[in-house]
């Protein structure tokens, strides 16, 4: 039944989903920025490109934002921040996995390869955040009552930074990557030169890059 408004009728347009799956998803959203910390921790000691170092340095202090940003909404929900989950565990286990990954390319001693496995460790994790976020705004959309306004707070919040993570992240790890096969690369890349902040922006970004080589 969706939640009623002030005259008791049914509210249009507001569903209010299952509660079961939606606290799942924020003990999965609150797991992946735990483990972002870890991630972007380990990747900085990979990077070598100082502009990538100092943009992974703004993406830490940001998800140590995410990970106040979920605490708050756990504490306003009445959840329990230390409860596990069988979704939160595999999100534990994923975020592990890259942790190895990135250890294993430094073990190896080559510093630019290192680094172009810690931004693909980033991608995967960001693409996994982005995928959390975007779900909890749909929550917040669709359900109604003191829950609804309290994701649609959060995801207000840190769906901005989300974009840029993931957007900019995935530029890094092409253009790297363009630079290690041999042919010109745009560092930083042009998602980041042109401040891009939503899918539509990060395309057109990559669409300039062959002006950006000619300038």
């Amino acid at each position: 039944m969706s939640p009623a408004d002030e005259t008791g009728r049914p509210r249009r347009g507001r569903r209010p989903g299952n509660e079961k799956q939606i606290e799942a998803l924020l003990y999965e959203a609150l797991e992946t920025e735990i483990g972002g910390l870890a991630i972007y921790e380990t990747a900085l000691s990979c990077a070598v490109n100082e502009s990538l170092k100092q943009e992974w340095r703004e993406y830490l202090e940001e998800t140590r934002t995410h990970r106040r940003v979920l605490l708050t909404v756990f504490e306003q929900l009445g959840m329990e921040t230390e409860r596990e989950t069988p979704g939160r565990e595999v999100a534990r286990h994923i975020s592990q996995a890259l942790l190895r990954a990135m250890r294993m390319a430094q073990t190896a001693g080559d510093e630019e390869a290192a680094q172009r496995v810690a931004v693909e460790c980033v991608v995967l994790a960001e693409t996994k955040d982005h995928a959390n976020w975007a779900l909890i705004g749909r929550v917040a959309q669709e359900h109604g009552g003191r829950m609804g306004k309290v994701l649609a707070q959060a995801h207000a919040a840190v769906a901005p930074d989300e974009d840029h993570h993931l957007y900019h992240s995935q530029g890094w790890a092409r253009e790297l990557w363009i630079e290690a096969l041999g042919y010109p690369a745009v560092l930083p890349p042009p998602e980041e030169i042109r401040q891009a902040h939503t899918a539509i922006g990060a395309a057109r970004a990559r669409q300039q890059r062959g002006e950006m080589l000619h300038h």
